[in-house]
């Protein structure tokens, strides 16, 4: 059946393989994790796998760039006994587009995939367009592809350009405008017709082993964010803008080849519709993830009145491997109400390795090791109901409409913290509302029941409670609701 709206998992693959070690074999690959470990994220309505992580890092640039004093003090923060060997590099330093070898070989990947695909799950990896490890052997053998200057400009800056070693050209660190420059990485160069071959090569290459990728930064291959990012540098060298933006030219080449092929951005600055036009499945939805964090009901009900056609487009998460964990941020009740939030609007939901258990600890992505962290006694049996709610076909392919929660009586203002929308299906409905606030609440929602019995029941699928109340009420001035701080209903009908 139609699945416009899936659940992706999130795994730290190199951390979270070493939770499968035993004795006999302490170093695991991808190939011990056993079936039922699968076949359980499979029964919680989980649609896509995304192994993070996966693809061989350089350890040479480990031990050169990975134990800076602000990478040092994170490292602290999250492993209070770390040591020199949980330090394994970021993830998206790589070296090449192969898979680590302490995950597995050259034949690992597919018949993973394979594996997943039987239990109709599909494998998500990463692509990282942006950079590769400073350290690449690229850097000797495809110079050509990377963002390169001259002496004058590396005399000037040298945390953001470093000269090779073995062939004394000058590259570019990757880097977000924004930010200093990632000095485990080097920059490609998106004026480079070689480049885009190369990069566009790669993602052939991937595709042919998974289901989808996860695009890393991927607003940084526009032209204008990669022009303002580097003008420095572009225009001392010449600059030539390509006549169509690289991911218009890349998803076009592989989905043409590989039709049911997804592409997820993370993106951010008000750039996801901008590269939802470029052929993107999937854009990240930072802005809900914030505002739920400040937890401004009006802000995120403005985020919510957005077209359909771009919501429905949008990864809705409430906390991923960049983000602070969910269950520390927002504290017990509004994370529940959150994570409802977050599963019940329209587009795909991200869930993060350690989001049902309540795991509080966010792992730099350099560490190798995770603390050790106690389960949160009510959250897996919260999420479980939460995923088995949501695994009705009215969640997966159905309409969603956003609703206005009305005034119960003059002067009660409450409504205002309140938000609710109203999912469709043939002759089905499903009415979630939500108290977003630290304080009791009431509203009145109008939803159309002209078709009804003049007495109807609602069951809140939830909190297990069935309600009969008069068509001709709701129908008049609206469905009574009272939630206390943080609760929430999803009402079938």
């Amino acid at each position: 059946m139609e699945n416009k709206f899936p659940n992706l998992y999130e795994i730290n693959t190199r951390v979270w393989i070493k939770r499968f070690a035993t004795a006999e074999n302490p170093k695991p690959k991808l190939t011990d994790v056993p079936d039922a470990y699968w076949e359980q994220l499979a029964k919680k309505n989980i649609d896509i796998i995304w192994l993070m992580g996966v693809w061989k890092i350089n350890k040479e640039a480990v031990k050169k760039y990975c134990f800076e004093d602000f990478l040092k003090r994170n490292y602290d923060k999250a492993l209070k006994d770390w040591k020199e060997e949980d330090v394994i590099g970021s993830p998206y330093a790589i070296e090449e587009y192969s898979i680590n070898p302490e995950l597995g070989d050259h034949d690992t990947i597919p018949e993973l995939r394979k594996k997943l695909n039987s239990l109709g799950l599909k494998l998500f990896l990463d692509f990282i367009p942006n950079h590769f490890s400073a350290a690449s052997p690229l850097l000797v053998s495809k110079p050509e592809i990377f963002l390169q200057a001259d002496e004058d400009i590396y005399e000037r800056d040298q945390y953001t350009f470093f000269k090779h070693e073995e062939n004394g050209k000058i590259f570019a660190h990757g880097r977000d405008p924004f930010f200093p420059a990632w000095q485990d990485t080097v920059q490609i160069n998106y004026i480079s017709p070689d480049a885009i071959v190369y990069m566009i090569d790669s993602l052939l290459h991937i595709a042919d082993c998974c289901d989808g990728v996860r695009c890393d930064m991927a607003m940084l291959a526009l032209s204008n964010v990669f022009y303002n990012t580097w003008r420095g540098v572009l225009n001392k060298v010449g600059f030539s803008k390509p006549e169509r933006e690289f991911w218009q030219v890349a998803i076009k080449r592989i989905k043409q080849k590989f039709p049911e092929f997804l592409f997820i951005a993370e993106t951010y600055w008000d750039l996801e519709w901008d590269l939802q036009q470029l052929g993107f499945d999937f854009t990240y939805d930072k802005r809900l993830t914030d505002r739920l964090k400040l937890g401004n009901i009006y802000d995120v009900k403005s985020h919510l009145s957005a077209e359909i056609v771009f919501q429905e487009k949008l990864v809705r998460f409430i906390e991923n491997h960049d983000e602070e964990r969910a269950a520390l941020i927002l504290g017990k009740n509004k994370n529940k109400a959150a994570a409802i939030i977050m599963s019940t609007l329209p587009g795909m939901h991200l869930f993060h390795d350690g989001q049902f258990e309540g795991k509080k600890i966010k792992l730099p992505v350099q560490l190798g090791r995770e603390p050790v962290e106690k389960t949160d006694e009510c959250l897996p049996d919260f999420y479980n109901k939460l995923l088995d709610i949501t695994s009705a076909q009215i969640f997966k392919s159905g309409e969603w409409k956003l609703i206005e929660p009305l005034k119960v009586w003059e002067n009660n203002y409450t409504n205002e913290k309140m938000i609710c929308w109203l999912w469709s299906y043939k002759i089905e409905r499903r009415l979630v509302v939500v108290n977003y606030s630290d304080s009791k609440a009431q509203c009145r929602v109008k939803i159309d029941l002209r078709s009804y019995p003049e007495n109807f029941e609602l069951y809140d699928l939830l909190n297990n409670c069935s309600y009969v109340r008069s068509r001709d009420e709701v129908n008049r001035v609206g469905l009574f609701i009272e939630l206390q701080p943080y609760q929430s209903h999803i009402f079938r009908f």
